[in-house]
């Protein structure tokens, strides 16, 4: 999540990643999900919760998905409406799986370190055999090439979001990158939907992934900082998603700093003010209730990763949540 209420609109909030990918891989589960997805149940008919969600209407995507569930279809959309925070320990974590939960709140510096031990490694490199140039050139080649670490530095310090979105696209390279992304991601899109908030977009381009919720009363509370402590819990949970299905799946999160920070907004915007201690508790919870519900959703997760990856409309992202084993 780039930031976990980026607002878009005047009544959208996104929960973004900040990896920043581009092109996910297909898998072998991408061909099962659309067999699956292909079609409603009989009698169902779909028609207006896609036309509402190409309309960009919050209200209308949760009445017609409240519809659909009294119909028997939509069945998992807000099933896990009541959420309850409670005091957590990291323990509670490593039991239900979490890997490494001690150091889930401290950024990973993982991408940062290996583009900038690249930049200083290719042109130290390159810096050695430009000295090699006859005359001048292998006096002043070597000089300029051995100042470009610098400059990228220097670019950090005055355009942080240049040196980002740089060291994102290297970042593409690592062999789980793509696959962390759409993971990430459709662990915010699942628990969402089971928490009850409706989804009308979603992206795994490069520098704009993210999941885009829309709940105009929810927008118009979190803008007057009048956020209670219900509403505040669901929104930690669904912020807490990506970091939660990461910590499931790999030794080491690489995506919670936007996560983290999200929620760290929303818990500004609060009332009434939570202490230090209860800040990180709601923060422990989260991740713990996230993860339950990714574990007990498991086949749910999957086929949407699947679906997500192979670019699927929000309509049927739905669907093979709703189809999954």
């Amino acid at each position: 999540m780039a930031g976990l209420v980026n607002v878009v609109r005047p009544t959208t909030f996104d929960f973004a990643s900040p990896l920043i990918g581009s092109r996910i891989r297909s898998s072998d589960l991408g061909r099962k999900w659309r067999i699956g997805a292909s079609s409603a149940a009989p009698g169902i008919d779909l028609k207006p919760l896609e036309a509402a969600i190409e309309k960009k209407d919050g209200e209308a995507v949760k009445e017609t998905l409240d519809q659909l569930r009294e119909l028997g279809w939509a069945n998992k959309w807000s099933s896990q409406p009541y959420v309850s925070r409670r005091m957590t320990s990291l323990r509670e974590l490593t039991t239900l799986g979490i890997k490494n939960a001690e150091n889930l709140a401290i950024p990973s510096v993982r991408n940062d370190a290996a583009f900038l031990s690249t930049v200083v490694g290719v042109t130290g490199a390159l810096a050695v055999l430009a000295g090699q140039l006859p005359g001048d050139w292998g006096f002043f080649v070597p000089y300029i090439i051995g100042s470009i670490p610098l400059i990228v530095l220097a670019i950090g310090s005055v355009s942080p979001g240049l040196l980002q979105a740089a060291i994102g696209a290297f970042s593409s390279f690592f062999p789980d990158y793509q696959e962390r992304i759409a993971r990430h991601e459709a662990a915010h899109f699942l628990v969402a939907y089971l928490t009850g908030l409706p989804i009308l977009g979603y992206s795994l381009d490069l520098g704009k992934e993210h999941v885009n919720l829309v709940d105009e009363g929810l927008q118009k509370v979190i803008y007057s900082g009048q956020l209670d402590s219900k509403e505040l819990d669901r929104l930690a949970v669904v912020s807490m998603a990506g970091l939660a299905a990461e910590g499931l799946k790999y030794d080491k999160v690489v995506g919670q700093s936007a996560d983290l920070f999200t929620l760290q907004r929303l818990i500004n915007r609060s009332k009434p003010p939570l202490s230090k201690d209860q800040q990180q508790n709601l923060t422990r919870w989260a991740v713990l209730f996230a993860a339950s519900l990714i574990k007990t959703n498991r086949g749910a997760h999957e086929a949407l990763l699947s679906a997500m990856s192979n670019n699927a409309t929000v309509l049927e992202c739905i669907q093979a949540i709703e189809t999954a084993a």
